[in-house]
């Protein structure tokens, strides 16, 4: 079995002056950014496979339903969404459950139809914004002290730029020997779409 070289850079955020927003689209653009504040393990399956089709986001691809509710419902937990004129263009992922005060971004990336446009580092501003204020939006959470992501060269080209131009600070970087395998896409024989209008 062929292997390929994955390197992972780990970055943290350790004060909410750490972030740097990004440029915030004007309201005739259409992009608006909201809660899936009801946890919907269909919706954010929908949400992992069409951004994470083509850059073989896989480890979520065998959860079953209850898999995926069990993680949903924890407090701390939270999808926030990019649409575009109402489409969803995009999400981040959440993960503030644990009583340290510590975030993980777990998630985050756009549909690639809708890459190219200013949306991530709007979309990666406001919700590394909605990291730092995780705990006024649950009971009992300590509030966040650190906010951390890691991401790899498996993923989008811009993706370690964009986290570092948000203000992300590399601490680690590692590499491994992975399995050679190519992206999945949303569905069987999906090669992605069109760009929209």
């Amino acid at each position: 079995m062929s292997t390929v070289t994955v390197t992972t850079w780990w970055l943290e955020q350790n004060a909410p002056e750490n972030l740097q927003p990004a440029h915030i689209p004007d309201t005739e653009s259409g992009i608006r950014i909201a809660r899936a504040e009801i946890p919907s393990p269909e919706f954010s399956r929908f949400l992992y496979t069409a951004v994470g089709g083509d850059v073989t986001w896989t480890d979520r691809l065998d959860w079953s339903l209850a898999e995926w509710r069990a993680f949903l419902d924890r407090p701390g937990v939270e999808t926030w969404v990019a649409y575009d004129r109402g489409t969803p263009a995009g999400f981040i992922e959440l993960d503030g459950g644990a009583a340290d005060g510590v975030v993980e971004i777990s998630y985050f990336g756009l549909i690639p139809a809708f890459r190219g446009r200013r949306i991530g580092g709007h979309l990666l501003s406001y919700g590394t914004a909605r990291a730092w204020d995780l705990a006024e939006r649950w009971d009992g959470c300590t509030p966040t002290g650190r906010v951390w992501v890691h991401t790899c060269s498996k993923d989008g080209p811009h993706a370690l730029a964009n986290y570092e131009r948000r203000g992300f600070r590399r601490y680690d970087t590692t590499t491994a020997e992975e399995p050679a395998a190519a992206p999945p896409g949303p569905w069987p024989g999906a090669h992605g779409g069109a760009n929209p209008r």
